[in-house]
């Protein structure tokens, strides 16, 4: 009987796994790539979307132009996982059964208890919220009833939130459209915890765009019409209309992850994993942004699509180890830089290139900055498609 290897998720971590599995299982293994999409989304480009819904064909990959042909797709939200019996259970009550299992089911939007926030406010991890985002501020922007510019919030200056601002500036301004943007960072500084030098080039672009950023103070409540910011005992939260808000403030783990029988973090319910990407199951394994990637004492892999990219591809050669019994491969993150597109400009920082090494300047923009952005995204899709699909993809990103 063969063995029954499953992958769930099809975001970069699943779908770089089951790229590196279909070449390394031998004709005894049986590989079924469970997700709940039955695309790939290239979601590092899902800004895009804010400006110009016609995108997604270029970010969106159906699952049978990424998996060859003997690779089973099942489509399907995982909801359990009952590691006894080997069995994960899907919404529905259909069930996939696995002798080996690579969870790479990726995050859900932090909402960190605020009041309102997750009732009233936009996330962005996926197409229809892109979708979602981009009708939202048209309707507002072209609301004839009204006189004043259209109030678009972002909430959390992060990666995902300076992209998503810039996007709605280039709307904005391709569409000659009546916005106020306004980029909310309740830490002291934009891209927290980055060098400041690549916090200025970014702080600089975005008011380039007349985006209004306000940091030092956290969104302490939201309600139908208003996000509020701080306030405390002895003064009152400063307060903000919006008619589009948009939450990019954190990652937790998936909803059903709490109930997977794994060890995990107890509150964000990330499961642990091994620097060879093992759980707390042998035959399980984790990867991508669902997972706590040990590296070292005190200190996990970051939840980026650079680390999951990397990062599935040992995993997916891992669980094919596993099953042959060989030794494990360890993985170790190394960072190669950062690349930020800001509408149709871009920014580098510490950007290493193969061979070569390190780029001479540590933060630049520019066509070359634009150049890396498009390239980064373009091989992405080469590698899980084909050259032809990235060549054609090219000006979208």
């Amino acid at each position: 009987m063969s063995t029954q290897v499953v992958v769930l998720g099809s975001g970069y971590a699943g779908a770089g796994a089951v790229k590196r599995l279909e070449s390394e299982l031998g004709h005894d293994a049986e590989l079924t790539w469970v997700a709940e999409n039955d695309y790939h989304l290239v979601l590092h480009e899902v800004h895009r979307c804010i400006r110009d819904p016609s995108v997604e064909s270029s970010i969106a990959i159906p699952i049978d132009d990424v998996k060859s042909s003997s690779t089973n797709f099942v489509k399907g939200r995982a909801t359990d996982v009952d590691v006894d019996e080997r069995v994960v259970e899907l919404e529905g009550g259909d069930t996939v059964d696995y002798d080996y299992l690579l969870v790479a089911i990726g995050s859900s939007t932090a909402f960190f208890g605020i009041d309102g926030l997750e009732e009233y406010a936009h996330q962005l991890k996926g197409l229809d919220d892109a979708r979602e985002i981009h009708q939202d501020i048209k309707q507002a922007a072209t609301d004839a009833s009204r006189d004043d510019p259209a109030q678009v919030v972002i909430g959390g200056a992060g990666l995902s939130g300076i992209q998503s601002a810039a996007e709605v500036a280039e709307f904005r301004d391709l569409n000659r459209a009546p916005i106020d943007i306004k980029l909310v960072e309740g830490m002291d500084e934009i891209f927290p915890g980055n060098d400041p030098e690549l916090q200025g080039a970014l702080r600089r672009r975005l008011e380039d765009l007349d985006i209004d950023i306000l940091t030092g103070d956290f969104i302490s409540k939201v309600d139908e019409e208003t996000v509020y910011i701080g306030g405390g005992e002895d003064e009152s939260p400063e307060e903000l209309a919006y008619d589009v808000l948009v939450w990019t403030g954190g990652i937790t783990g998936q909803p059903e992850a709490s109930d997977l029988e794994l060890e995990q973090d107890e509150r964000s319910h990330r499961f642990f994993a091994e620097d060879d990407f093992q759980t707390s199951d042998e035959r399980v394994f984790a990867v991508g942004d669902c997972a706590l990637v040990e590296q070292g004492a005190d200190n996990v892999a970051p939840p980026t699509a650079q680390a999951a990219w990397d990062a599935a591809d040992v995993a997916g050669a891992n669980l094919a180890r596993a099953i042959e019994g060989k030794p494990l491969e360890r993985w170790s993150f190394t960072d190669k830089g950062t690349v930020i597109s800001i509408g149709e400009d871009a920014v580098a920082h510490s950007v290493k290139f193969p061979v070569v090494g390190e780029f001479p300047v540590n933060v630049f923009g520019g066509p070359l900055a634009k150049m890396l952005k498009k390239g980064i995204a373009a091989n992405w899709i080469a590698d899980v498609t084909g050259v032809n699909r990235a060549v054609s993809a090219w000006n979208d990103l």
